[in-house]
């Protein structure tokens, strides 16, 4: 059952007059994000019969390469993947990874220590399937006051025999900030002055569509994420996509499918009716995430808790940082955000041990699809200073809905 206290039904209505401005802007970049998905969709033509997939081993499938010529306009790239066989974002980034570096070669973080949930497939944690077992090194560099520390990047690229940079705009579990699209511009520019045949990398889950421009746009190689995120805009079922050079990505999809067969191969069955339905609402169901993140932000540092971002600063993500100071905060409010959900709304979030993460992880996602993080949602691990990251909203209207029901849980 709801809880919607009327005294915080009232500052969320007051917290929401203030944000006229910015949501005007939001709603400037959905327009623009919108029409860029349409004119995918017009110039590639797509018509009833590309919504039907394949099965078996997915040959001539029309739908699917369209599909991913659209994705490929839409993220102004050379080429895409696109599939259902990518579980996840984790799942795209490894198969990149894999697809692109070989033994000896070295891949090198230029956001610091990369998402929990990579360690493993990079070998910081002992792992027989890492790329540290095929003999791949891994480097690091911490960022500097939220932003690259172009000295130590020139040093190390002038002194060591980089293959592949990483850069991950999200910040995952820590606490620093997202990165935005301009300080992804200028920093490739930097190290293609440095190393032109350098292959730079961008995890952009979380970040597609928060602004109207992509890494790819601004000289990255290759991208990947989720399609139970953003672009998956709450109907898609599973997936992910990389994007980038079409070279890379022809590796990418030998990689993901079989040698020789590469992206000729992998069935649809029905995915390609939900992965269009999904990139058409996405720009959309982003700006309804965003203005979620952005009154959950204004609302929660008036009850007294930091926030970050602030309501009033840029955004690259759809996540919001809101730090509890304590465990049963934190179990409090995801009570509150799973009883507004539409499934499973009457269970109870607890801490618990997930595959990839060190720390217990409570999460809330009372969702249509298992763990979508654009479909209103919490987590965050249990340990110091007890932080929630928030994310998605399918629309405003639930967020808001969701937001109140958090607010009234933690406070009565």
């Amino acid at each position: 059952m709801l809880n919607l206290k009327d005294k915080y039904i009232k500052l969320v209505n007051e917290s929401e007059n203030k944000l006229k401005n910015i949501y005007n802007q939001i709603d400037e970049n959905c327009y623009y994000n919108s029409k860029k998905v349409l004119d995918a969709f017009h110039e590639y033509n797509i018509c009833e019969s590309d919504l039907n997939g394949t099965t078996g081993y997915g040959y001539n499938d029309e739908g699917r390469d369209k599909i991913e010529k659209i994705f490929a306009k839409i993220l102004d790239s050379e080429d895409a993947l696109v599939r259902t066989q990518i579980i996840s974002g984790t799942h795209a980034i490894t198969v990149a990874l894999f697809a692109v570096l070989r033994p000896n070669d070295t891949l090198l973080s230029i956001t610091g220590l990369p998402y929990d949930t990579l360690h493993d497939i990079i070998g910081i944690k002992e792992n027989k399937s890492s790329l540290k077992s095929y003999n791949i090194n891994f480097e690091m560099i911490d960022l500097v006051n939220n932003d690259f520390d172009y000295n130590k990047i020139e040093e190390y690229l002038n002194n060591k025999n980089i293959k592949v940079v990483h850069i991950q705009r999200s910040r995952g579990y820590s606490l620093r900030d997202s990165i935005t699209i301009d300080k992804v511009e200028k920093v490739i520019k930097f190290i293609k002055n440095i190393n032109k045949d350098i292959i730079i990398f961008v995890d952009n889950c979380y970040c597609e569509f928060v602004e109207t421009i992509t890494p790819t746009t601004v000289g990255a190689d290759l991208m990947a994420g989720s399609l139970i995120k953003n672009l998956g805009g709450g109907i898609a079922h599973n997936g992910g996509y990389i994007a980038g050079r079409k070279d890379l990505i022809e590796l990418c999809a030998e990689r993901l499918n079989v040698p020789g067969e590469g992206r000729e191969v992998g069935p649809t069955d029905n995915a390609n009716r939900l992965f269009l339905q999904g990139i058409y609402l996405a720009p959309s169901v982003v700006a309804s995430s965003l203005k979620t993140s952005i009154l959950t932000s204004i609302v929660l540092e008036k009850l007294g808790f930091d926030v970050s971002p602030k309501y009033n600063e840029k955004r690259a993500d759809i996540v919001e940082l809101i730090y509890l100071n304590n465990e049963d905060n934190m179990i409090k409010y995801s009570e509150g955000i799973q009883g507004a959900g539409a499934i499973d709304a009457n269970s109870l979030p607890i801490p618990g041990d997930m595959p990839g993460y060190d720390d217990k992880i409570i999460m809330a996602s009372a969702s249509f699809v298992q763990g979508s993080s654009i479909e209103i949602s919490c987590d965050g691990p249990i340990r110091k200073p007890y932080v929630i990251f928030q994310q998605g909203a399918r629309t405003y209207e639930y967020g808001k809905i969701a937001l109140i029901n958090a607010i009234s849980n933690l406070n009565e």
